[in-house]
């Protein structure tokens, strides 16, 4: 069986209390926590209601932004960063997802350096505390304003030189498997996958992400997992479906088509 959840992102108008009865209800058993959400509920309250209808927390969305690309200081999105880091030992949450940010302006190289001492600091932290830090790269097609990270190759650059067993990647596959080579090396990233994101698209992005139902686009879902699975993964697959190819659903109606199309699988 998969160890399936679902980001609250999906279901973005309900409260955390309807996320909670609703994934649960669905047959879910893990939540990936959107922090905006716990923190209007409340993080006791929010954290009793979790347990108490028996979901993990597969991760909590998101830090970053260290480039200044959102409006804040370094300084401050690196707090935010170690507060969060801490949020996430104290409610159970396995991974915290990051985003790096625009370059807001920098070069490359600095945007670069900016980023890396930022994990190194974050990478520490997380590890003091038993926590997963999740590098999240983004499809160009709409990383813009979120992430100069859009490959692999340059998260696994920055593992490599940060070199902390608590930094790892998130495999969002809508955002990296659209690449018809994705499959040829998937395998060997493996061990540096921290969590599985399961999205799915008719086409790129293009400035907005756009997903739609899972296995109704051109993402190879089925042999993503297959791969994954056989090469030993054993974390979450948290399911994200945001865009407008969506909007018009009832959140249920995802909910349970995402659910049938990961039974298949």
């Amino acid at each position: 069986m998969l160890r399936l959840s679902v980001s609250e992102l999906s279901t973005f108008r309900w409260s955390l209390e309807e996320d909670v009865l609703h994934y649960h209800r669905a047959g879910f058993g893990a939540i990936g926590i959107w922090r905006p959400k716990l923190s209007d509920y409340g993080e006791e309250k929010g954290l009793e209601l979790i347990r108490e209808h028996g979901l993990e927390i597969s991760s909590m969305q998101w830090i970053g932004g260290f480039t200044g690309s959102d409006g804040r200081s370094y300084r401050e999105a690196l707090h935010d960063g170690l507060d969060a880091i801490q949020l996430a030992a104290d409610i159970g949450a396995q991974t915290v997802t990051v985003l790096s940010g625009g370059r807001g302006g920098h070069t490359k190289s600095h945007a670069d350096r900016i980023l890396r001492t930022a994990l190194r600091e974050l990478a520490e932290a997380a590890q003091a505390v038993g926590v997963q830090l999740a590098v999240e790269p983004m499809h160009i097609g709409c990383a813009f304003e979120w992430s100069f990270l859009n490959t692999v190759p340059q998260c696994l650059d920055l593992i490599t030189a940060i070199n902390n067993p608590h930094l790892g990647i998130t495999f969002d596959c809508y955002h990296l498997a659209q690449d018809d080579q994705a499959l040829q090396w998937l395998e060997s990233i493996v061990p540096f996958v921290r969590l599985v994101q399961l999205g799915d698209a008719k086409h790129a992005p293009l400035g907005e992400q756009n997903r739609c139902l899972l296995g109704h686009g051109r993402v190879p879902l089925g042999d993503i997992v297959a791969t994954f699975q056989a090469g030993g993964y054993t974390g979450f697959y948290e399911i994200e479906i945001v865009g407008q190819e969506v909007e018009h659903m009832k959140y249920e109606q995802i909910l349970g088509a995402a659910k049938e199309a990961a039974v298949a699988w």
